[in-house]
């Protein structure tokens, strides 16, 4: 998990204002995860906008029915969330971001990935969560093992 600095305290005229951008959590995880549960981690009161995703298990892929899934993780992984998170954070304009992604078996409708980013502005909360997510799908080293109600199976992301 990255972190680089504190959630922001009260102070008597207010919440004190934070230097940079703040990844309040970048972690891999074996554990349920929701995307309300990572918002809460960037409010802030000088956030004009919060933007979350939910990476959900679908019951379909391809045009077949999807029972389950696993996602299985390099070694590395925890690691290069928390690269990607710091490269997004210092390339917006945003006060806070926070991503996890779960590994381990989920069932459909987990939530697999969880991201959010509050920013003075949507324009830039936005740009900055779909930067996130996308870089998160390119560079994390995580595989999804697909099981399909016709028995069949298959991994995703494996190169």
């Amino acid at each position: 998990m990255l972190t680089r600095g504190e959630p922001r305290k009260a102070d008597g005229a207010g919440f004190a204002p934070a230097p940079g951008p703040i990844v309040r959590l970048a972690d891999v995880v074996s554990e349920p995860i929701s995307a309300a549960a990572t918002a809460a981690l960037v409010s802030d009161t000088s956030a004009g906008a919060t933007v979350t995703f939910s990476g959900d298990v679908r019951d379909h892929d391809h045009g077949r029915v999807v029972e389950r899934l696993e996602y299985e993780a390099h070694e590395s992984a925890a690691q290069v969330l928390s690269d990607v998170a710091a490269d997004v954070a210092v390339r917006y304009d945003v006060i806070a971001l926070a991503v996890i992604h779960r590994v381990g078996p989920l069932a459909i409708g987990d939530c697999a990935l969880a991201a959010a980013v509050s920013a003075a502005h949507r324009g830039e909360a936005f740009a900055a969560c779909t930067a996130l997510v996308d870089e998160v799908k390119a560079r994390l080293p995580v595989w999804k093992h697909q099981y399909f109600e016709d028995g069949s199976d298959e991994w995703v992301n494996c190169a």
